[in-house]
Order: C-alpha cells, then structure tokens, then sequence
C-alpha cells in the first residue's frame, strides 16, 4: 500500500493548486455526472455518488452545482455525455499504471494518452494488462495529530470494527476497508471523536515494485503528473513503492 499511499499524498498537495485553477470542480463535477447516470441519484443508495459528493464538498463546490449536476444525469437537464473508459500500461521499471478517464470523445483522448506514456519514458498497454492487478478498496488517512487518544486504541477499535488493513505510515494511520463498509467505518470513527483527512473508494494494487534510483522516479511521478494534468484524467493508479528520501529530493512533486 505505501506506493498509492505516497503517490496519494502527493496528488492531494497538486489538488490544493488544481482548487486554485477550478480544475478541482470540473473533474468532480464529471465523477458526480457519472455516478449518478451509473447508479441513480439517490446518494443513500448509490456508493459512488455519495463519495464522490462528499469529495466535491470538502472542496466547497456550493449544492446547487451538485443537484445540476444530477439533474442532468438524469435527463432532466441538457448536458455533455460522459462515459468512463480505462487504459492500462506501465512506467519506467515496469511500474503498472490505471488510468481512468470520462471522456466525450474516446478517439481524442486515446491518442493523446498514449502520447503522454510515450513522452515519459512508459508505453500504454492492452485492456487488462495490468487491472487485475489492483483491487477496488476503501481507504481512510487519520493524522495522528489531534487524536484524542493513543494511536493503538485508535487502530485496534478499527481492526474491532472490521477493517481489512490498519497501519501506521509516518504521521497518519491508513485503514483500508471493503468498498461498502467504508462508510459504516467512518461513522464509527466519528462516534469516537476521530475525524478523517480523506475517505475514497480507490484501486490499491496487490503488490509494488521498489524504485531505488533517484532519475527512474523521476520518469515515474511525471509521468502520473502529466496524466493527472490532462483534462479527461479522474484518477491515476500505480504500484510503485519509491522511497521517503528519494520523493524528499524530487523538486517538482
């Protein structure tokens, strides 16, 4: 987990600048589209909307674009049609990368992917070459600042309570759950006074590859940073596993 941990944190300091340029709000607003066109737009009952406008609200994006937003998925506005299409390939070491996307116009932003793998050193591979493996999770980040209690009270009330995985990374304690329990999970760590840094339904891969050379990480994160610049990117996903002080020596995190 310490790969999408680490490629985690640094995604959430570039979504602080993406607030800034309103690309937060148009990606999300794309997530919000879809999840209700996918499952319904009841929140109560459809996982991924309810995520994804918990997400859009930590970002203060105001209620009336969310219900717009729904309304169209439902056909009582007018609006562009999204679909979510995948690509799969690999980084420099062979890291795997997912990547998935909402797009109006497939043939416009295949080839412009495959051009962003091609331009740092990676390749874009075939449908299925590296999803399986990655599995759909729920992960919650806990800073261990402000807890009011210690942190393995904290982590053993989680494994009580059913968490799949719970452990310690540097300041924060990350707890991954079953996609469906990580709302049941974070209410009981609200009823115990825990407040969550971030809660999202991810893909967590199953096992990483360490990248020990300072140039081959580079090549990686901007690689991941160019795919999560382009327009049409909602989430990138890569099991790397790049060391602390290495990320620290990198400038254009």
């Amino acid at each position: 987990m310490s790969g999408h941990s680490k490629w985690a944190n640094i995604k959430h300091r570039k979504a602080r600048v993406d607030e800034k340029r309103g690309r937060a709000f148009t990606k999300l607003g794309k997530e919000i589209y879809v999840a209700a066109r996918r499952g319904g737009g009841d929140p109560d009952a459809n996982l991924d909307l309810k995520t994804a406008i918990a997400r859009a609200r930590e970002v203060n994006m105001p209620m009336d674009n969310i219900n717009r937003l729904i309304a169209k998925a439902a056909g009582e506005l007018d609006g562009v049609d999204y679909e979510e299409v995948k690509y799969e390939g690999y980084a420099a070491e062979g890291v795997a990368v997912l990547v998935i996307t909402l797009t109006d116009n497939r043939n416009r932003t295949a080839p412009e992917i495959r051009h962003l793998f091609a331009r740092h050193g990676g390749n874009l591979g075939e449908a299925g070459c590296v999803a399986w493996m990655f599995e759909r999770k729920g992960l919650l980040a806990i800073s261990k600042k402000g807890l009011s209690m210690d942190p393995e009270e904290a982590m053993l009330i989680l494994i009580e309570e059913g968490a799949e995985d719970v452990r310690e990374e540097d300041e924060t304690i990350e707890v991954v759950t079953a996609p469906e329990e990580m709302e049941r999970i974070k209410e009981v760590l609200s009823e115990h006074g825990i407040a969550c840094d971030t809660a999202e339904i991810t893909m967590l891969p199953d096992s990483t590859i360490p990248v020990q050379d300072k140039g081959t990480a580079e090549k990686i994160l901007s690689l991941l940073n160019s795919l999560e610049d382009h327009d049409d990117v909602q989430q990138v996903y890569a099991n790397f596993d790049i060391p602390d002080e290495i990320i620290q020596q990198i400038d254009n995190m």
